[in-house]
């Protein structure tokens, strides 16, 4: 019982939230990318948003999975432009918001964790992109009890405002009823972005 009142209040809190987020990010951003990504399994396609001072980035997230499963995120966090070593950075700290449907379970989690890309200068168009979301037990809901999501990229861009890439993704659930982890998303990937 309380594991449906947490649930139902949640999607009510999504409800009354949704439109504040629409107007929020209409009058406040512009669009980053929109990148569309395919595993043996799964596809994905994440709209991204910048702030105009590019200091705030925002996400939005959708997969679908072969069976009928469906993950969404969102996505919010700080970012800033930095160098390791030789290679300019772009690094972002914040949070993915996961929420994943598969009946008869369902859950999600506010998951805090980042990401970072390096530009290889000795190869202009090339970079390299990884993000790592992890969740505890007391940020996650309904039937799960923790969530991670980790996904890294090699990214060649093709022309100013497009590229392509490849990589690895895993997301991860485990479940309050003390079934074994379910692996909601895990594969080698292949995708297209589009710049705006």
């Amino acid at each position: 019982m309380t594991r449906v009142y947490r649930l139902n209040h949640c999607r009510s809190l999504l409800r009354a939230a949704a439109p504040l987020l629409l107007v929020t990010l209409s009058a406040t951003a512009h669009a980053d990318y929109f990148a569309l990504s395919i595993t043996d399994d799964s596809a994905k396609g994440q709209f991204n948003f910048s702030h105009a001072s590019d200091e705030l980035s925002m996400g939005l997230g959708y997969t679908y999975h072969n069976g009928s499963r469906h993950i969404a995120n969102f996505d919010f966090h700080a970012q800033g432009r930095t160098a390791i070593g030789n290679m300019p950075a772009t690094v972002g700290v914040g949070v993915r918001t996961m929420y994943f449907r598969d009946s008869p379970i369902e859950g999600g989690a506010l998951a805090p964790g980042g990401y970072i890309n390096l530009n290889i200068p000795d190869v202009p168009g090339l970079s390299l992109n990884g993000t790592l979301h992890g969740s505890p037990t007391v940020l996650s809901f309904s039937d799960s009890e923790g969530m991670i999501n980790l996904e890294t990229t090699v990214n060649y861009r093709v022309i100013r405002n497009a590229e392509f890439f490849a990589g690895y993704r895993f997301v991860n659930t485990q479940l309050d009823d003390g079934m074994d982890d379910v692996r909601l998303d895990e594969g080698f990937l292949g995708g297209l972005k589009i710049l705006f």
